[in-house]
């Protein structure tokens, strides 16, 4: 039996997943690679625009049979448009038994206007653009939409799919070692002013990779809303991590300490230094800065105990709240000193997905107000995606992976699906991956 012909855009799709696949987490960082990856999906855009334009035409999709048909699809016939960098190969739809001659609406306005297609797909696929913002970039010099809305908000709800797939992606590959925990607020529904938490959850693997593990909506950031987000990770494969920072959000606190009791939990010390600073007069936070530095980022636990008990004395009886707002959680605010030193300033902080949130929120400032949750999520998910690709990797050396090995043990944490610690470590399989794995 014959098989079916495969779009070109389906095509394209597999030619870059392939290519992500064989991205190593650990390997260096590759300009040319990642040009190619983004010359594939601007092909691949364009490539899925002309094919829609043509189930349009026809009435019918790709695969469709139909009594009354307005022609057939015939083949392709190759193409270029001129980007910035380069030509894009493009296969252009043939239709043949039409009634009437057809031609592409599409065509000369994407031949002619690459800057304007390059900035809608980076909105579309990166951002989540509007239903609206895509008409309003898709039309011509006289106003006349290009597409019709359906196919703009079938194209727009890929990056839907896309996020719920990763909320489903396999992590039993991930060889974690620490875990960090925070939440955005917006204002997801039309009709409601107050703002809802979406929670957020990333890692660092033993290869020192930096990976984006989940995000999902909680209302109110409660107990059970983190605690289903934890559940959830462990459901999915997740490794118990030796040490999680959280802010000082009861319920988060709770949540982590509840789903994983064996790991370390860090309080973010940029959430609790913002804390006690606020407590004091202003002229004092330079001095009472240099104290509580001390005391967070000495060379050791027993050091920084000692600078912790001279920072109650000597501040005590002049910023008595101050005080108490230090030493509330401090064992949280000193166990990051346990890790091994080089690991100390990127673990005592949330602040490696605060700029991913900072991004989201200057683009969420445009809009005052999301129509639904679906358009909120993609939002967040496209921006912090996008940001997490950015992210450095942190090196490991093989003596840390050791001390981690060993810090591992004295929780009594149980191992990982796959163990790292030599020093040709391979790195952790992708989702994907293991996915074929599992099939085969």
């Amino acid at each position: 039996m014959p098989s079916k012909r495969v779009p070109p855009s389906e095509k394209l799709r597999n030619e870059i997943m392939a290519m992500i696949d064989q991205l190593a987490p650990n390997s260096p960082r590759n300009p040319a690679l990642l040009g190619q990856l983004l010359r594939l999906g601007m092909q691949r855009f364009i490539q899925e625009l002309l094919e829609a334009e043509v189930s349009e035409q026809l009435g019918t999709a790709y695969y469709e049979h139909a009594p009354a048909r307005r022609g057939y699809r015939n083949g392709y016939k190759p193409a270029t448009i001129k980007t910035a960098e380069q030509a894009l190969p493009i296969e252009k739809p043939q239709i043949a038994d039409s009634p009437a001659p057809v031609h592409s609406q599409l065509w000369p306005h994407l031949k002619g206007r690459s800057p304007q297609l390059e900035r809608l797909a980076v909105e579309m696929y990166a951002r989540g653009c509007s239903t609206r913002d895509v008409e309003a970039l898709l039309k011509d010099d006289t106003g006349q939409l290009l597409l019709s809305r359906s196919t703009i908000s079938q194209l727009n709800a890929r990056l839907w799919q896309e996020y719920e797939t990763f909320c489903r992606a396999d992590l039993s590959g991930y060889d974690l070692v620490y875990l960090f925990a925070d939440a955005v607020y917006e204002s997801l529904r039309l009709h409601q002013s107050r703002k809802e938490g979406i929670l957020v959850v990333w890692g660092i693997l033993a290869s020192g990779t930096k990976v984006l593990l989940t995000m999902q909506l909680g209302n109110k950031e409660s107990f059970e809303d983190w605690q289903e987000v934890f559940r959830d990770l462990v459901k999915r494969g997740l490794p118990e991590p030796i040490l999680g920072t959280t802010d000082g959000a009861p319920g988060l606190i709770r949540a982590f300490e509840t789903v994983f009791p064996k790991s370390l939990r860090q309080r973010c010390l940029v959430h609790k230094k913002r804390n006690i600073l606020a407590k004091v007069p202003e002229d004092a936070v330079p001095d009472l800065k240099v104290h509580l530095n001390a005391v967070y980022y000495a060379p050791d636990l027993a050091t920084a105990q000692a600078q912790a008990r001279a920072f109650r004395e000597q501040f005590e009886a002049r910023y008595p709240s101050a005080v108490a707002c230090f030493q509330e959680d401090l064992p949280a605010c000193l166990v990051h000193l346990r890790c091994p030193p080089r690991h100390r300033r990127h673990i005592s902080s949330t602040n490696m997905v605060e700029r991913g949130f900072l991004e989201e929120k200057r683009r969420s400032g445009t809009i005052p107000r999301f129509f639904n949750e679906q358009s909120g999520l993609k939002l967040v998910f496209a921006t912090l995606m996008r940001a997490a690709q950015t992210w450095h990797r942190m090196e490991i050396t093989f003596d840390e992976q050791m001390q981690l090995l060993q810090l591992r043990q004295q929780l009594r944490l149980r191992a990982p699906h796959e163990p790292t610690m030599q020093r040709n470590h391979r790195a952790p399989r992708t989702p994907r991956q293991l996915s074929r794995t599992k099939r085969t």
